[in-house]
């Protein structure tokens, strides 16, 4: 069983960040000549940012990682239209690093992408980020997954979870094979969205600590097999992290606890597949060096490169 380690958007060891933003206030402040302007230097920016950042993992063998869903300045927004064909050439040139150097990466759209919500606004909204996403990935000429939650509850998960039926097959095509589907902390646990994933033919991203804080009592290993095979020959994708303490236990701790996550890797290493695990910590990829630190201290787990290793 193969495991690669991967991190989310921010590079802490180069100091760079891909989601340089201009709020719409500064936008229309500047004017429409001005604002565009002031959008497309801050988009060459992020887009610069992020190929350092891609350097770097490729440069420290880390193989995972979870673009920043800001690298276009307002780039949904309504009142505002920026053409991504001005950046065509840069964000080819990214998918090419991307693709030859066999990196995996994907998206995760903010709390405001829910194709569940009673308003058809937010709806059509939503819709509007997810294209946004696929054409980032075309423009770069990559297939690539966005990870989304089912969004609302109201007024119960069943019809919750038929408003999120209804809405996705209702998308074209290439957006339904884009998404990918995680459990959440409140409403919708690993289960349900592992019935949901198997009768929409989906692949499914579990979220072990958003599986800990809600679980209705379903033990993990009953259920990873069956998540696993939602992959079909893709390799599949876990969200790992840390609460943040006893008090905050759905908020993101700096690090992984190295226990914990040895304790989770071995309850499902008798599934013997090769997976993804994304580490959400604070700390980025500073967290997940200092995992492997403490991985190769206290396991014999057989690393093959920096961030890679076997159970």
């Amino acid at each position: 069983m193969k495991i690669r380690l991967g991190y989310v958007s921010i590079c802490t060891a180069i100091d760079k960040t891909t989601s340089k933003t201009v709020s719409f206030k500064n936008y229309t402040e500047l004017g429409v000549l001005e604002g565009n302007k002031k959008i497309d230097e801050t988009i060459l920016s992020n887009i610069g940012s992020l190929k350092e950042i891609l350097n770097y993992n490729i440069r420290n063998n880390i193989h995972f990682y979870r673009m920043t869903s800001r690298l276009i300045p307002l780039g949904t927004h309504k009142e505002v239209s920026t053409n991504l064909n001005k950046f065509k050439n840069e964000l080819e040139s990214i998918g090419l690093m991307i693709k030859k150097n066999h990196l995996r990466v994907d998206t995760h759209p903010d709390q405001f992408c829910v194709l569940n919500s009673l308003n058809n606004d937010v709806i059509k909204m939503s819709v509007n980020i997810l294209k946004h996403h696929l054409d980032i990935f075309k423009l770069m000429n990559i297939s690539s997954r966005t990870v989304l939650h089912i969004g609302s509850g109201t007024p119960n998960k069943k019809y919750a979870i038929t408003r999120f039926i209804n809405t996705f097959n209702e998308l074209d095509k290439d957006l339904r094979e884009m998404i990918i589907l995680e459990n959440d902390d409140k409403v919708f646990t690993a289960l349900d969205i592992l019935l949901l994933c198997e009768k929409l033919n989906i692949p499914m991203v579990l979220d072990y600590h958003h599986h800990m804080c809600n679980n209705n009592g379903d033990d993990i290993e009953d259920l990873i097999d069956r998540i696993f095979k939602t992959w079909g020959n893709d390799i599949p994708k876990i969200h790992f992290s840390s609460p943040k303490n006893q008090k905050e236990k759905r908020s993101h701790h700096d690090y992984i606890d190295c226990d914990n996550f040895i304790t989770f890797i071995e309850k499902i290493k008798f599934v013997n597949k090769d997976i993804d695990i994304m580490i959400e910590a604070k700390m980025k990829d500073e967290a997940l060096f200092r995992l492997v630190r403490q991985l190769r201290y206290k396991t014999n787990y057989e690393f093959i490169d920096e961030t890679s290793f076997i159970v």
